[in-house]
């Protein structure tokens, strides 16, 4: 699939991260089924072992580029994308650009502030949207009568409301994507408009958003600041200050009984990606004892599977009822 390239670039920036004794994640989706990132200790995770599929990975029948996440310490992620600015050419290496768009409660902020409706009364009025993702103002109409009751009855917020669904869906403003970074083989002018996001920043964005970057041969980099990663490292280096012991995090013991008991228990707010109300509850249910326990609490816990009842399923399996 000729991608040798692209895993020699992320190679270079996670050894060079390794080197500098910047905290690197271990790997993460479907990379960490890839043996030649094991390989080439981008991922820490042995895909063998744990029978991950090298197709979520790369597969013939999908031809797009490769996408590995990689995640940095949130405090020194800015040190390697100015290493790969410093290796790959300033004028070849930039960011990308994220447009922000007029959603329903945000228009009407917005055309409010500029009709003069003190913000106290604009923000009731904006209140009766209703809190859904996607909602749209006219959408809007359709659940929550008093809106209809209150454009009807008076005529500045009928206009305020008709100049928003006109306005609705626009692009506001732009922002700097969390994590993109785009590396090119030639200066970057020649495939994509560009601009600074501002005078005292020589920090360079592509003016084409992430959907649009592929089809003008630009490769994508995603480089994630994880503060779970920052919190691991002065972990580390707090055991070793006051107990003059070294902790091995790629070699921990994945079958200690106490870290069992204490994910059991339900106590584990700031462990990443098992601290929310809802995983904490399903810990406390299914009672973990394996490692492999743990992958599977992480996978059911998705929309699919909670729909349809598979966790009581598997919770109930796993006790043997």
């Amino acid at each position: 699939m000729k991608f040798p390239g692209y895993m020699l670039i992320v190679w270079d920036f996670v050894r060079e991260a390794k080197r500098r004794k910047i905290p690197v994640g271990p790997g993460r989706g479907s990379a960490a089924g890839s043996l030649v990132a094991y390989s080439l200790k981008i991922t820490n995770l042995d895909p063998i072992r744990y029978q991950l599929l090298f197709e979520r990975f790369l597969n013939p029948q999908r031809v797009s580029m490769p996408d590995i996440d990689m995640d940095f310490c949130q405090e020194r992620r800015g040190e390697i994308i100015e290493y790969v600015r410093e290796k790959y050419g300033k004028v070849n290496v930039a960011q990308v650009v994220t447009f922000g768009s007029l959603l329903a409660k945000g228009v009407l902020r917005d055309v409010a502030r500029i009709f003069g409706i003190k913000y106290d009364e604009a923000d009731k009025f904006v209140k009766l949207i209703p809190d859904q993702l996607g909602i749209t103002l006219d959408k809007s109409l359709d659940i929550e009568p008093k809106i209809k009751d209150i454009i009807t009855e008076e005529p500045l917020y009928n206009r305020l409301y008709s100049f928003g669904r006109k306005l609705e869906g626009l692009k506001r403003n732009t922002g700097m994507h969390a994590a993109g970074v785009v590396i090119s083989d030639e200066e970057l002018w020649k495939k994509s408009p560009l601009y600074r996001p501002s005078e005292n920043d020589d920090t360079i964005v592509t003016q084409y958003s992430l959907n649009y970057l592929e089809p003008v041969d630009l490769i994508k980099f995603d480089f994630l600041g994880l503060k779970t990663l920052t919190v691991i490292d002065r972990a580390i280096k707090n055991i070793k200050m006051n107990k003059n012991t070294d902790v091995d995090i790629d070699n921990l013991n994945l079958e200690d009984e106490n870290i069992f008991k204490l994910i059991q228990s339900g106590k584990t707010l700031g462990l990443f990606q098992i601290e929310s109300d809802g995983m904490r509850d399903l810990a406390k249910r299914l009672k973990p004892t394996t490692f492999e326990d743990i992958i599977a609490m992480l996978a059911l816990y998705r929309p699919g599977p909670m729909e349809s009842g598979m966790l009581d399923d598997y919770i109930e399996r796993k006790h043997g009822k």
